[in-house]
């Protein structure tokens, strides 16, 4: 039996197919090595991740928890950062929102409620009005908000969000960059690993997470 298993992944090998497992990810499986990495962002020695997201994606929300509570787990050695994926254009409402909640040092704080409008409350934040809104029902200041909303400092940092995204190669969303170098998404660990629901999907892209991190530490 032991003699006719090796037979049979050698011939899977030889014919040029890995066995995907989240806790062992296989490159262009669970995840992709980028072929030109991209600088990252150095905090004590931290290995950077990064989520590129957008508020209204339902894959987005669902992975929201568990990537959560796994960058709290790790955050001795991970330096998480969430980032909008963006058109460039001042006219992207949900980009807009993201860059001027930044500018005003409120988009970690209130990454959540923005999220519960759009998958709760099922308000559709698509417009300057509903973004202005949503603000105003949240406590911050119009004036402020305004002012940042329509800055160039904003409108610039759209384009350079744009720019990021072009640079990672990320064209949908949540998409997971490790140490600049590693790409992952929940997409890509659930088509890997077909036997795996939707849960354990979301579990599994964790497990990918951890190894892609220790490989990054070595």
């Amino acid at each position: 039996m032991r003699r006719l298993v090796l037979t049979l992944t050698l011939a899977a090998l030889a014919a040029g197919h890995a066995i995907a497992s989240p806790s062992i990810p296989v490159n262009g499986a669970e995840y992709r090595t980028l072929a030109q990495p991209q600088p990252t962002q150095k905090v004590d020695g931290k290995v950077e991740v990064i989520e590129f997201f957008m508020y209204h994606c339902p894959a987005c929300y669902a992975v929201d928890a568990p990537l959560t509570a796994w960058a709290k787990q790790h955050e001795g050695k991970v330096n998480f950062r969430r980032i909008h994926l963006s058109s460039g254009d001042m006219r992207d409402f949900e980009a807009h929102l993201y860059a001027t909640l930044e500018a005003l040092q409120l988009q970690d704080a209130l990454y959540g409620k923005v999220l519960q409008a759009w998958h709760q409350e099922h308000r559709r934040l698509r417009s300057d009005e509903e973004n202005l809104n949503w603000a105003l029902r949240n406590g911050i200041d119009k004036e402020k908000f305004l002012s940042a909303y329509n800055s160039f400092g904003v409108s610039m940092r759209l384009k350079s969000l744009a720019r990021m995204a072009e640079n990672y190669g990320v064209t949908g969303t949540p998409t997971i960059i490790v140490n600049g170098k590693y790409v992952t998404e929940p997409s890509m660990v659930a088509q890997a690993n077909p036997n795996l629901q939707r849960d354990e999907a979301l579990a599994a892209t964790m497990q990918v997470l951890d190894v892609l991190v220790a490989r990054s530490n070595q």
